[in-house]
This record gives C-alpha cells, structure tokens and sequence, in this order.
C-alpha cells in the first residue's frame, strides 16, 4: 500500500546542489519523495536520477526532471546518454508556485517513472535507461529541500497476474467499519472510464458505485437500491486519474461513509445510503484499466 509516510534512509535539508548514492536498486514501487520550497528568485531547478555520479565524462542522465520557470512554465523531461540529450518531452500543467512548498512523489514502475506533486498526478516517462543501472540522486538548480526519502517496496512484479475484467468477487469478509477494501490497477492510455462497485449479493443493490470518468474528468459516485440509481455525486478538488498512470485506491469503510484514497491522497467521502453494511459482500470492478490486485481486509 502506497504510505508517504513510512518513509526510510530520509536525508534532511540536504545542500543544494546534493548529489548522492541511493540506498537501495530501484524496483517497481519504490518511491522518491522530494519535499522542498520554491524561492522567489528561481529561474529553474532539476531532479536527476542518474548513474553514476562522474563530472567528466558526464554520468547518464536516466530521468532529468527539470521545472523552469522563465519564459513559460513547464516541467522538461530527458535522458542523456553518453553527453547528449535526447528528445524532450515538455509537461505545460505548473504545480510549482514560487515561495511555496512543494511535495514530490517519483514512483518507479515497471515500464516508466510516474511524478505527482503536492498529491496531484503530473506526468509519465518511459524509461529510456534500464533502471539496473541507477544508483544516484542529484538536485541542482534554485531550489531548498527540507528532505529526501525512500521507499522500497516493490509492486507490478513482472510475473503479476493480471485480472480479466470484468472482476467478480466475494470480500473475505462483509463489509462494516473499519473494513478497507485495495483495488490496484493500471489506467488504459485511451481509456474513457471506469466502475468499482460495492455490492449485496443477495439484493443486488450497489452500496457505493464509484465511476471515474476520465473523458469528461468526472468522478461519479452513486448507490443503485431497489431497482433504481440515486442522485449522483460529483464535487471533487482535483481529479486523480490520467490515462497510462497506476493508481492504488483504497476505500475504507467508516460508521457513516465511505472515504476514499487514490495513490495515498484522500479524495473523497460517500455518506452510506445502502445502511445494512454487513449485508455488502461483493466487489466488482469493470472498465478501461487493467486490474492487478485487489484485497481486503
């Protein structure tokens, strides 16, 4: 389960620019959380996740992750091998503000590196290096960091069998407070939406439906009882998913709602309409996504 928290190897208020050996190989689900704050004088800072780390010749650059802020706001991404930059790959969506702080999650997936900052999902980037060959960090540029940590738990194991959708399935155990239900997936790049509902399998009634709809950026929430939908929900701040990215949702079962969490960050709550909560039993999931987990407890 993704946890900011329980972070490991944490530096603290590292001099910039800092240059150093990551503790551990990178594997998927390692995370780098970067937290810092933006100076009023930036013009552009950058986050290298390197091999090796040699001036001359210059080490490779697997992922360069570089905010500037000069003329337009955007976020360069690239690789450079054997001192030369390849194709850019540009990101306009600024989640950096000058003389604010700022929270960085880099999750290392299989295929490519997934960044969120300040809980917000901001962009993908397919590995170009083999992440074997990783095993530095280095931050340069206008930029303070108040601290860098790890976290090296692995997930997407390559032999990782992926659910047939649409998914049915009983809960080891019927739902009732304190109940968490993880659903662990992977958004298809084209996709246009998808359901995960909570259900009774006696009575067929869907407790809570949730129906991110990344078409139109909407993320439904609704209860289907006694052969009839609801009103739907749909206020949210920010909506949390983009095609290609891996997301964890996590949807705990609390005495008056439901809340729901998305890559660690709380997204929503759902006042329960469905009451009789020992009577939810089944879990289904359907939809643009390939499913690679799903537990309860």
């Amino acid at each position: 389960m993704l946890s900011l928290n329980n972070l490991q190897n944490i530096i603290y208020n590292p001099m910039i620019p800092y240059v150093g050996t990551i503790p551990e190989h990178l594997e998927p689900g390692t995370l780098i959380v970067i937290r810092g704050h933006i100076p009023s004088d930036v013009d552009r800072f950058q986050v290298d996740l390197q091999c090796g780390s040699s001036v001359d010749p210059r080490a490779d650059v697997a992922f360069h992750f570089n905010p500037r802020f000069k003329r337009t706001n955007c976020i360069v991404c690239n690789t450079l091998m054997n001192e030369k930059w390849g194709w850019e790959e540009i990101t306009y969506d600024m989640p950096f503000k000058k003389e604010k702080s700022f929270e960085i999650v880099i999750m290392v997936l299989k295929e490519k590196f997934q960044v969120a900052v300040n809980g917000k999902h901001i962009l993908l980037y397919a590995h170009r290096i083999s992440l074997e060959k990783i095993d530095t960090l280095g931050i340069y540029g206008k930029v303070n960091i108040h601290s860098v940590g790890f976290s090296f738990s692995s997930v997407q194991k390559s032999g990782m069998p992926q659910f047939s959708l649409p998914f049915v399935a009983r809960l080891n155990s019927s739902m009732g407070p304190g109940r968490t239900v993880v659903i662990k997936g992977e958004v298809n790049t084209n996709a246009k939406g998808f359901n995960v509902d909570l259900l009774s399998g006696k009575s067929k009634d869907i407790a809570l439906h949730l129906n991110p709809r990344l078409n139109t950026k909407a993320f439904v929430r609704n209860s289907f009882l006694q052969d009839a939908w609801g009103e739907e929900e749909r206020s949210i701040t920010c909506f949390p998913f983009s095609p290609g990215m891996y997301f964890e949702m996590i949807i705990y079962c609390d005495v008056r709602e439901f809340k729901v969490a998305i890559n660690g960050v709380h997204s929503l709550e759902y006042k329960h309409r469905f009451k009789e909560l020992s009577s939810i039993d089944t879990l289904e999931v359907d939809g643009d996504i390939h499913l690679l987990e799903v537990r309860s407890w």
